[in-house]
Protein backbone atom coordinates (compact mmCIF):
# COMPACT_ATOMS: atom_id res chain seq x y z
CA UNK A 1 0.00 0.00 0.00
CA UNK A 2 1.13 3.32 -0.73
CA UNK A 3 1.38 6.04 2.12
CA UNK A 4 -1.54 6.45 4.22
CA UNK A 5 -3.75 9.52 4.35
CA UNK A 6 -6.49 8.17 6.93
CA UNK A 7 -6.09 5.50 9.67
CA UNK A 8 -8.11 4.22 12.16
CA UNK A 9 -7.31 2.21 15.60
CA UNK A 10 -9.76 -0.15 17.44
CA UNK A 11 -12.75 2.68 16.43
CA UNK A 12 -15.82 1.96 18.27
CA UNK A 13 -18.65 4.47 17.68
CA UNK A 14 -22.15 4.47 20.07
CA UNK A 15 -25.37 6.24 19.22
CA UNK A 16 -26.26 6.25 22.63
CA UNK A 17 -26.34 2.93 23.91
CA UNK A 18 -26.50 1.66 20.10
CA UNK A 19 -23.04 0.37 18.98
CA UNK A 20 -22.38 1.60 15.45
CA UNK A 21 -18.80 0.81 14.53
CA UNK A 22 -17.18 -1.87 16.45
CA UNK A 23 -13.28 -2.05 16.79
CA UNK A 24 -12.71 -0.77 12.91
CA UNK A 25 -9.16 -1.13 11.77
CA UNK A 26 -8.58 0.16 8.16
CA UNK A 27 -5.61 2.63 6.62
CA UNK A 28 -6.89 4.61 3.53
CA UNK A 29 -4.34 5.25 0.91
CA UNK A 30 -3.54 8.49 -0.10
CA UNK A 31 -4.53 9.05 -4.19
CA UNK A 32 -6.42 6.33 -4.58
CA UNK A 33 -10.25 5.53 -4.43
CA UNK A 34 -11.27 3.48 -1.73
CA UNK A 35 -14.77 2.12 -1.86
CA UNK A 36 -16.53 1.04 1.59
CA UNK A 37 -19.61 -1.87 0.71
CA UNK A 38 -21.73 -3.42 2.70
CA UNK A 39 -25.65 -3.92 3.13
CA UNK A 40 -27.76 -0.68 4.45
CA UNK A 41 -26.97 -0.41 8.24
CA UNK A 42 -23.36 -1.83 8.17
CA UNK A 43 -21.73 0.89 8.83
CA UNK A 44 -20.26 2.22 6.07
CA UNK A 45 -21.59 5.94 5.94
CA UNK A 46 -21.07 6.40 9.98
CA UNK A 47 -17.44 5.05 9.31
CA UNK A 48 -17.11 7.81 6.35
CA UNK A 49 -18.61 10.52 8.45
CA UNK A 50 -15.69 9.78 11.60
CA UNK A 51 -13.40 10.64 9.09
CA UNK A 52 -14.46 14.49 8.96
CA UNK A 53 -15.69 14.31 12.94
CA UNK A 54 -19.50 15.15 11.37
CA UNK A 55 -20.97 12.57 13.48
CA UNK A 56 -19.91 15.17 16.37
CA UNK A 57 -23.28 17.05 15.13
CA UNK A 58 -25.46 14.08 16.46
CA UNK A 59 -26.67 14.47 19.92
CA UNK A 60 -25.97 11.37 21.79
CA UNK A 61 -23.05 10.31 19.92
CA UNK A 62 -19.89 8.67 21.44
CA UNK A 63 -16.50 7.19 20.31
CA UNK A 64 -13.84 5.33 21.55
CA UNK A 65 -10.26 4.67 19.40
CA UNK A 66 -8.40 6.32 17.31
CA UNK A 67 -8.39 8.36 14.07
CA UNK A 68 -5.36 9.30 12.10
CA UNK A 69 -4.99 12.27 9.30
CA UNK A 70 -1.89 12.12 7.97
CA UNK A 71 -0.30 10.09 11.23
CA UNK A 72 -1.85 12.69 13.16
CA UNK A 73 -4.72 12.45 15.50
CA UNK A 74 -7.74 13.92 15.03
CA UNK A 75 -10.14 12.24 17.37
CA UNK A 76 -9.30 14.57 20.31
CA UNK A 77 -10.78 17.83 21.62
CA UNK A 78 -7.98 19.94 20.59
CA UNK A 79 -8.84 19.31 16.92
CA UNK A 80 -9.50 22.65 14.84
CA UNK A 81 -13.14 20.98 13.30
CA UNK A 82 -13.62 23.80 10.95
CA UNK A 83 -10.17 23.34 9.80
CA UNK A 84 -10.24 19.43 9.35
CA UNK A 85 -13.45 19.79 6.98
CA UNK A 86 -11.63 22.41 4.56
CA UNK A 87 -9.19 19.54 4.79
CA UNK A 88 -11.42 16.31 4.02
CA UNK A 89 -14.53 17.73 2.39
CA UNK A 90 -17.73 15.89 2.05
CA UNK A 91 -20.39 15.31 -0.99
CA UNK A 92 -23.70 13.97 0.17
CA UNK A 93 -26.48 11.59 -1.48
CA UNK A 94 -28.66 14.25 -2.74
CA UNK A 95 -27.03 16.71 -4.20
CA UNK A 96 -27.18 20.00 -2.10
CA UNK A 97 -26.91 23.15 -3.81
CA UNK A 98 -27.44 26.15 -2.02
CA UNK A 99 -30.26 29.11 -3.31
CA UNK A 100 -27.95 31.12 -4.68
CA UNK A 101 -26.18 31.09 -8.26
CA UNK A 102 -23.58 28.80 -9.77
CA UNK A 103 -20.89 31.23 -9.10
CA UNK A 104 -21.81 32.05 -5.41
CA UNK A 105 -22.34 28.30 -4.56
CA UNK A 106 -18.25 27.89 -6.09
CA UNK A 107 -17.15 30.46 -3.93
CA UNK A 108 -18.87 30.25 -0.96
CA UNK A 109 -16.17 28.33 1.25
CA UNK A 110 -13.68 30.65 -0.15
CA UNK A 111 -15.29 33.68 1.05
CA UNK A 112 -15.86 32.13 4.46
CA UNK A 113 -12.29 31.53 5.05
CA UNK A 114 -11.69 35.69 4.23
CA UNK A 115 -10.82 35.48 0.46
CA UNK A 116 -12.69 38.37 -0.56
CA UNK A 117 -10.34 39.56 -3.92
CA UNK A 118 -12.50 39.28 -6.68
CA UNK A 119 -10.13 38.08 -9.62
CA UNK A 120 -8.69 35.39 -6.78
CA UNK A 121 -12.59 34.75 -6.76
CA UNK A 122 -12.99 34.26 -10.33
CA UNK A 123 -10.10 31.59 -10.90
CA UNK A 124 -11.21 29.67 -7.95
CA UNK A 125 -14.32 29.23 -9.58
CA UNK A 126 -13.45 28.68 -12.94
CA UNK A 127 -10.49 25.96 -11.67
CA UNK A 128 -13.40 24.42 -9.16
CA UNK A 129 -15.68 23.77 -11.65
CA UNK A 130 -12.80 22.61 -14.33
CA UNK A 131 -11.77 20.24 -11.73
CA UNK A 132 -15.44 19.21 -11.30
CA UNK A 133 -15.86 19.05 -15.52
CA UNK A 134 -18.70 21.42 -15.37
CA UNK A 135 -16.71 24.74 -16.77
CA UNK A 136 -17.54 24.21 -20.13
CA UNK A 137 -21.22 23.29 -19.70
CA UNK A 138 -22.18 26.82 -17.39
CA UNK A 139 -19.06 29.21 -17.91
CA UNK A 140 -21.65 31.45 -19.74
CA UNK A 141 -24.27 31.04 -16.96
CA UNK A 142 -22.54 31.43 -13.68
CA UNK A 143 -25.05 33.88 -12.21
CA UNK A 144 -28.01 31.75 -12.88
CA UNK A 145 -29.67 29.61 -10.31
CA UNK A 146 -27.45 26.78 -9.23
CA UNK A 147 -31.04 24.58 -8.37
CA UNK A 148 -31.54 25.64 -12.24
CA UNK A 149 -29.09 22.86 -13.02
CA UNK A 150 -29.62 19.10 -13.82
CA UNK A 151 -29.48 16.48 -11.20
CA UNK A 152 -26.06 15.33 -12.30
CA UNK A 153 -24.97 19.08 -12.51
CA UNK A 154 -25.69 19.55 -9.28
CA UNK A 155 -23.71 16.79 -7.77
CA UNK A 156 -20.53 17.83 -10.20
CA UNK A 157 -21.44 21.33 -8.27
CA UNK A 158 -21.48 20.32 -5.04
CA UNK A 159 -18.43 18.51 -6.23
CA UNK A 160 -16.82 21.96 -7.67
CA UNK A 161 -18.08 23.78 -4.18
CA UNK A 162 -15.97 20.84 -2.14
CA UNK A 163 -12.57 21.56 -4.33
CA UNK A 164 -12.86 25.39 -3.88
CA UNK A 165 -11.67 25.09 -0.87
CA UNK A 166 -9.00 23.24 -1.65
CA UNK A 167 -9.21 19.89 0.11
CA UNK A 168 -6.68 16.97 0.63
CA UNK A 169 -9.96 14.29 1.08
CA UNK A 170 -13.19 14.03 -0.79
CA UNK A 171 -15.46 12.07 1.09
CA UNK A 172 -18.40 10.95 -0.69
CA UNK A 173 -22.05 9.41 0.65
CA UNK A 174 -23.61 7.30 -2.16
CA UNK A 175 -23.28 10.43 -4.68
CA UNK A 176 -24.40 8.95 -7.70
CA UNK A 177 -27.60 6.84 -6.16
CA UNK A 178 -30.50 9.81 -6.90
CA UNK A 179 -29.00 10.14 -10.62
CA UNK A 180 -29.41 8.66 -13.71
CA UNK A 181 -27.19 6.40 -16.02
CA UNK A 182 -25.36 8.84 -17.78
CA UNK A 183 -25.30 11.35 -14.85
CA UNK A 184 -23.71 8.51 -13.15
CA UNK A 185 -21.11 7.49 -15.98
CA UNK A 186 -20.03 10.98 -15.85
CA UNK A 187 -19.42 11.14 -12.07
CA UNK A 188 -17.65 8.09 -12.08
CA UNK A 189 -14.85 9.31 -14.48
CA UNK A 190 -14.66 12.16 -12.64
CA UNK A 191 -13.95 10.45 -9.81
CA UNK A 192 -11.36 8.71 -11.20
CA UNK A 193 -9.62 11.84 -12.74
CA UNK A 194 -9.98 13.24 -9.42
CA UNK A 195 -7.54 10.54 -7.67
CA UNK A 196 -4.46 11.80 -9.47
CA UNK A 197 -4.55 14.87 -7.08
CA UNK A 198 -7.19 14.11 -4.45
CA UNK A 199 -7.58 11.41 -1.74
CA UNK A 200 -11.24 9.89 -2.55
CA UNK A 201 -13.63 7.27 -0.25
CA UNK A 202 -16.44 6.51 -1.49
CA UNK A 203 -19.60 4.66 0.18
CA UNK A 204 -21.84 3.03 -2.49
CA UNK A 205 -24.63 0.37 -2.33
CA UNK A 206 -23.67 -0.19 -5.75
CA UNK A 207 -21.18 -3.26 -6.68
CA UNK A 208 -20.52 -2.69 -9.69
CA UNK A 209 -19.61 0.85 -9.82
CA UNK A 210 -16.90 0.02 -6.61
CA UNK A 211 -15.46 -2.58 -8.98
CA UNK A 212 -15.55 -0.10 -11.86
CA UNK A 213 -13.71 3.18 -9.95
CA UNK A 214 -12.20 1.68 -6.52
CA UNK A 215 -8.58 0.91 -6.40
CA UNK A 216 -9.46 -0.49 -2.70
CA UNK A 217 -12.51 -1.74 -1.24
CA UNK A 218 -13.68 -2.47 2.85
CA UNK A 219 -16.77 -4.54 2.97
CA UNK A 220 -18.45 -3.96 6.18
CA UNK A 221 -21.54 -5.82 8.41
CA UNK A 222 -22.71 -5.31 11.41
CA UNK A 223 -20.26 -2.54 12.38
CA UNK A 224 -17.45 -4.02 11.94
CA UNK A 225 -15.29 -4.05 8.59
CA UNK A 226 -15.01 -7.72 7.70
CA UNK A 227 -12.29 -6.99 5.25
CA UNK A 228 -10.11 -4.59 2.99
CA UNK A 229 -7.99 -5.42 0.11
CA UNK A 230 -7.06 -4.06 -3.10
CA UNK A 231 -11.07 -3.99 -4.91
CA UNK A 232 -9.41 -6.82 -7.42
CA UNK A 233 -8.93 -9.26 -4.49
CA UNK A 234 -12.22 -8.35 -2.45
CA UNK A 235 -14.51 -9.33 -6.35
CA UNK A 236 -12.22 -12.26 -7.47
CA UNK A 237 -11.22 -13.96 -4.28
CA UNK A 238 -11.89 -12.69 -1.31
CA UNK A 239 -10.35 -14.24 2.01
CA UNK A 240 -13.94 -13.81 4.59
CA UNK A 241 -16.94 -15.92 3.69
CA UNK A 242 -18.76 -13.16 4.48
CA UNK A 243 -17.41 -11.12 2.07
CA UNK A 244 -17.90 -13.82 -1.11
CA UNK A 245 -21.44 -14.37 0.42
CA UNK A 246 -22.28 -10.25 0.00
CA UNK A 247 -20.66 -10.27 -3.66
CA UNK A 248 -21.91 -12.95 -4.67
CA UNK A 249 -25.39 -11.62 -3.74
CA UNK A 250 -26.49 -14.96 -0.93
CA UNK A 251 -27.65 -12.16 1.61
CA UNK A 252 -27.60 -8.60 2.01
Amino acid sequence: MKEKALETKNLDLYYGEAQALDCVNIKIPKHKVTALIGPSGCGKSTLLRCFNRMNDLIPGCSMKGSILYHGREIAGRSTDVVDLRKKIGMVFQQPNPFPKSIFENVVYGPRVHGIKDRKMLDAIAENSLKGAALWDEVKNRLHEPARGLSGGQQQRLCIARTLSVDPDIILMDEPCSALDPIATARIENLITELKEEYTVVIVTHNMQQAARISDYTGFMYMGRLIEFDTTSVIFERPNEELTENYITGRFG
